[in-house]
């Protein structure tokens, strides 16, 4: 069986090289090139007074909340010179262009036509200005008004034999406004089918810090990171996925923290950071970050926890209590003692090996951390997308709890979330599994009954649509064909559905990908004022520290025909509910306040809601975890015992990761290169040790394709040029969403689902097309 995406609509066409050039890899972050690439891209979309306003407004008191990454904003110490970094830069750029996609753009531009683009040429056309409609069996999409896209769409969901075959999709994106009356809807509709791109990112956070620590959430605040003696950092890249977070990492080097950094590519980021808003940082006069670096191999990470934890072990066992937090485990944890004993069996040298690493090289890391309390342990998507991610990140945990090292200052666990209101949607109830306490409040307070069956979530939803089983999809926010694995199994499906619908600010590749018939609704951006009766209004949004904050657009919208989210979710409910609804949507339509008046009563740690916003900072929610407890069933922190699984691959396999390149946000591409790795004008490639190639008789420049059989299914991932880099033998490196084509739908992590996109075994060969 083959599933080959070579020139087929639902990936880009790997016929077009763009004339790749390598460079050396940087070695250090940021400084005047990033100052000088935010001015080009600023200036290039939208002009220099739009784009300029609208940074000195992000992210400040009284602004609006960058539309990228979910790094806390300082409590007090805001730059007055910009409080972003050089991506946030670029997707306030990306979304305040003064380019516009009017009906024109369409009648002159197939559907067709606009899918053999790569999805850089797709995403930088412009901001789609009025409500598109392709009818069935259409070729162009053709305008149509918001009353008849709302009829059309409550309509099909009406039409549905059952709640249960529709998927309401969510990005991270979306304000906490707007999740709320989306989750409210698609609960008064009758279905938690509710999706969202949590479920591809950290949901194995999330379920490994709920069943060891009793809160999906991190415990610590950005202050806490100035106050650490350690910082750990794990299959993270701040560099470019969360830039603002190396400005963290300096303050806390210079109060004297040491970091650890984990990872299989040497990133940039990790390494070296010329602070832009320092003099020295434009001289390149460089911050020193990381103190030990550990190159593990794909997926190595669980290995090195353990061996840590007994090289630690042996020092407690000459030491005893000067190493282990002896009171803090007595007092706050269970299933300590089986935990050494399953430990204690380790042997330390296959630990090593099945890292990647030598013993030496570990013993320095937990030589630097059997005299410390005070440990930060940070991580993103190099943890979370693998088979065993939830028995990994419990592991991180484990090392925390033998250190006393939660619910103190300077210490704790530390998820590193993507979208900037990711964390903030789940909150909000944007969950396909809600606990049965959030249910019974919907429950109390709009006298409805909400369906207590669990929902899809992402994997389960597109095996939905593609087995007929769901037949239309709603999306609010995201491009979710290029976010999602097993691109054309993944393509297949949607276009099964009966209708898809995608409320978006720019055009991608979800809207050329489509159901029978499909919708786009543009909405508002962050940046975007935001008025409804005469009043300029307000939403929030949920930091990676738990901050509830402020966010108040600035700039005139691109067109008069653009809604924002909450207005779309209302007037959506009202044409598919009528007037059978148990929720007044009518009043959110008056003021978003009415909103966060239904949020406070509804959701704990939310009282004085509208009072709180408008303070300058916002304020955080409870955290049990920060305090010093734990709302797990037996009120403790559980210990957990989990197994080391090698992958094995066999003669001519390599493991792969997907990344992203500098020049990107999740799948939103801003430009064709990665500053930082030396990679310039073009995305197509394979990152390959040297040894690997030379194994392969492969050269720097060949052009390859990359094959993945996971289940008996060929996947091939076309056209891609080889270029040497130092990571682990066996291991290579692609940008995503390039190779997502090869990411099984089939290949999920225990318990959380999530996609395994950090570790899928592929060949690869010389092309012959």
């Amino acid at each position: 069986m083959s599933d080959s995406n070579h020139n087929q609509p639902g990936a880009e066409n790997p016929e077009r090289f763009t004339g790749l050039h390598l460079g050396p890899i940087k070695k250090s972050a940021a400084g005047l090139p990033a100052i000088v690439e935010t001015i080009k891209q600023v200036l290039g979309e939208a002009g220099a007074a739009r784009g300029f306003k609208a940074l000195n407004h992000m992210n400040q008191k009284g602004g609006f909340d960058c539309p990228s990454c979910a790094w806390p904003d300082p409590d007090d110490d805001r730059s007055t010179l910009g409080e972003y970094c050089e991506n946030g830069a670029k997707a306030v750029a990306d979304e305040a262009t003064l380019k516009k996609l009017t009906p024109e753009f369409f009648a002159e531009n197939s559907v067709q036509e606009l899918a053999t683009l790569t999805d850089y040429e797709i995403g930088r056309k412009g901001r789609i200005a009025q409500p598109m409609f392709l009818r069935h069996g259409g070729t162009h999409y053709e305008s149509i008004s918001w009353d008849d896209a709302f009829h059309k769409m409550g309509a099909a969901l009406n039409k549905l034999s059952s709640p249960d075959e529709a998927i309401f999709y969510t990005s991270g994106r979306t304000s906490n406004e707007a999740a709320f009356l989306y989750q409210l809807f698609v609960r008064a509709y009758g279905t938690n089918n509710l999706p969202d791109c949590s479920n591809m990112c950290h949901e194995s956070s999330g379920v490994a810090l709920g069943e060891s620590l009793g809160i999906g959430k991190g415990s610590v605040k950005l202050e806490d990171l100035y106050e650490a003696e350690v910082i750990i950092i794990l299959g993270q890249n701040p560099g470019t996925n969360h830039p603002r977070m190396l400005t963290a990492l300096q303050k806390a080097k210079a109060n004297g923290a040491r970091i650890i950094a984990v990872n299989p590519l040497p990133e940039t980021g990790l390494m070296g950071f010329n602070n832009p808003q320092s003099m020295k940082g434009l001289l390149g006069m460089d911050t020193h970050l990381t103190d030990i670096f550990l190159p593990v191999i794909i997926n190595g990470d669980m290995a090195l926890l353990k061996a840590i934890e007994y090289l630690l072990w042996q020092h407690e066992q000459r030491e005893t209590g000067k190493v282990f937090d002896r009171s803090f485990i007595e007092n706050n944890t269970i299933g300590y003692a089986e935990f050494i004993n399953d430990l204690q069996h380790q042997d330390p040298e296959q630990l090593a090996a099945a890292c990647g690493l030598s013993l030496n090289q570990i013993k320095e890391a937990a030589d630097l951390l059997k005299d410390k309390t005070k440990i930060i342990a940070c991580w993103a998507m190099g943890l979370t997308q693998h088979v065993n991610a939830v028995d990994t990140i419990k592991e991180i945990v484990n090392l925390l709890l033998l250190k006393g090292s939660i619910g103190k200052p300077g210490a704790g666990t530390c998820p590193v979330r993507g979208h900037s209101n990711v964390q903030g949607d789940r909150t909000m109830g944007i969950y396909e599994k809600p606990s049965q306490q959030f249910l019974d409040a919907i429950a109390a307070n709009f006298h409805f009954t909400p369906p207590n069956k669990y929902g899809y979530d992402v994997v389960e939803a597109i095996k939905a649509m593609h087995g007929g089983k769901a037949s239309v999809f709603i999306a609010m926010g995201g491009n979710f064909l290029s976010a999602t694995p097993d691109t054309l199994y993944t393509a297949a499906a949607l276009r099964k559905c009966s209708l898809t619908v995608h409320v978006s600010t720019k055009l991608n590749r979800s809207h050329l990908v489509h159901g029978h018939e499909a919708l786009i609704l543009p909405c508002l951006g962050r940046s975007d004022k935001d008025w409804m009766n005469g009043e300029e209004q307000i939403v929030s949004c949920e930091n990676s520290m738990g901050v509830i904050q402020f966010s108040k657009g600035v700039l005139p919208p691109v067109s008069d025909q653009l809604l924002s989210e909450p207005v779309i979710v209302c007037r959506l409910a009202k044409a598919t509910l009528g007037n059978h609804s148990p929720v007044n949507w009518d009043k959110y339509l008056q003021h978003y306040d009415r909103i966060r008046e239904d949020i406070e009563r509804t959701i704990p740690g939310f009282g004085d809601y509208n009072k709180r916003l408008r303070d300058p900072g916002g304020f955080y929610l409870p955290n049990c975890n920060r305090d010093g407890a734990f709302n797990t069933i037996s009120k403790k922190a559980h210990f957990n015992i989990g197994s080391i699984h090698p992958i094995h691959l066999h003669e001519g396999e390599l493991l792969m990761m997907t990344i992203r390149s500098h020049d990107q946000f999740n799948t939103t591409i801003y430009g064709l290169n990665d500053r930082y790795r030396g990679i310039y004008k073009e995305r197509r490639v394979i990152l390959m040790n040297q040894a690997d190639m030379d194994q392969r008789n492969l050269k720097q420049g060949d052009v390859v394709d990359i094959f993945n059989h996971h289940g008996g299914v060929e996947r091939v991932a076309h056209k891609f040029i080889v270029v040497p880099y130092p990571i682990p033998t066996k291991c290579t490196a692609t940008y995503f969403p390039e190779t997502n084509v090869l990411v099984p739908v089939n290949s999920v992590a225990k318990k959380s689902n999530t996609p395994v996109s950090k570790a899928v075994v592929v060949r690869v060969s010389l092309s012959t097309n």
